[in-house]
């Protein structure tokens, strides 16, 4: 209890250094963010707009009250003229789905290709399919996101008409076409992470294979096929979780641009739009909700080791 406990008040310390450090960034930015999201207001209306989002107040009594605002759900209003104001969290509210939906699909495609992949490669260590592999990961790894995106639109969805572009379907509405829509931008998220991923589960797995426990089951008579699914991939695998994990951060990130290339409505594109609006409470709002959510999920993968590893939890009950 004591270790889950400990845990837990070192998350949230990690979660007030992470909203604080969003909070001020972009406090630290020159200009007045009443003025920009309201350009053209008389002075009297720009005040009534500061003591709405609280630039009235002292820096830590701002940052007070936007946290308990924010952990709330309240994360403040766009501005669109002095009398038009709509709250942040309902707009955030339809984006976040979109989002998660492009980031499941992009990791769920990246696993289910490299997993493979870096089984065989591992298996066909020095032969010339694993250097062909290998050379083409290094390939994959170096184009950028949205220059694949580019590419796969020019190719897969303007030339083949295979795929529709700058569209958005809901699941709901029709799955067949929601998963058509979205297949492109979960690909063009996926491809560089396909090569990471396959690229370090390879390494991890030329090692295994050469552990004892392997000899004893080959010495058993095991076939190829089980020793590589049931024993071997398993330890083979916590290197490759760690990096899915430390990768959501980056699928976010890289997700903001592909959300504006496909004009998905998630969060990226909210972002986008907010900040060339300059609306910096939204902004402020966007760039934490990310925050927390790598954080967090970065905590659920801490939590799935003990899973995957028995020693890891017995080390930690020993410890405790």
């Amino acid at each position: 209890m004591r270790t889950v406990a400990s845990k837990v008040i070192r998350l949230v310390l990690v979660l007030l250094v992470v909203t604080f450090f969003s909070f001020s960034l972009l406090h630290l930015t020159p200009g007045d963010p009443a003025r920009t999201a309201v350009p053209f207001a008389t002075p009297e209306q720009i005040k009534v707009i500061q003591h709405d989002i609280g630039l009235d107040k002292p820096f830590l009594v701002q940052y007070r009250d936007w946290l308990t605002n924010f952990v709330q759900g309240d994360l403040g209003n766009f501005y669109e003229s002095y009398q038009s104001k709509r709250p942040i969290s309902d707009q955030i509210r339809k984006e976040v789905g979109v989002s998660l939906q492009l980031v499941f699909y992009a990791q769920f495609l990246a696993l289910a290709l490299a997993i493979p992949l870096g089984v065989f490669a591992a298996y066909k260590a020095g032969t010339w399919f694993d250097k062909t592999l290998n050379a083409t990961a290094f390939g994959m790894i170096a184009i950028p996101p949205f220059v694949v995106a580019f590419l796969l639109i020019f190719y897969l969805a303007v030339q083949a008409g295979w795929f529709p572009t700058q569209q958005y379907v809901a699941f709901g509405t029709d799955p067949g076409e929601h998963f058509r829509h979205m297949f492109l931008p979960a690909l063009s998220l996926a491809i560089g992470q396909i090569a990471i991923y396959m690229r370090l589960l390879r390494s991890d797995m030329i090692q295994t294979l050469q552990e004892d426990f392997i000899t004893m089951a080959k010495s058993k008579g095991l076939t190829n096929s089980r020793i590589l699914w049931r024993h071997a991939l398993r330890p083979s695998s916590f290197t490759l979780l760690t990096a899915a994990a430390l990768n959501f951060g980056a699928l976010i990130g890289n997700a903001v641009v592909i959300e504006f290339v496909f004009q998905l409505p998630g969060m990226g594109l909210g972002l986008i739009q907010s900040v060339s609006t300059r609306q910096y409470t939204a902004v402020q709002a966007y760039v934490a909700l990310i925050a927390v959510a790598f954080v967090l999920f970065n905590a659920f993968v801490d939590g799935v080791y003990s899973v995957l590893d028995p020693r890891i939890r017995h080390a930690r009950a020993a410890a405790a």
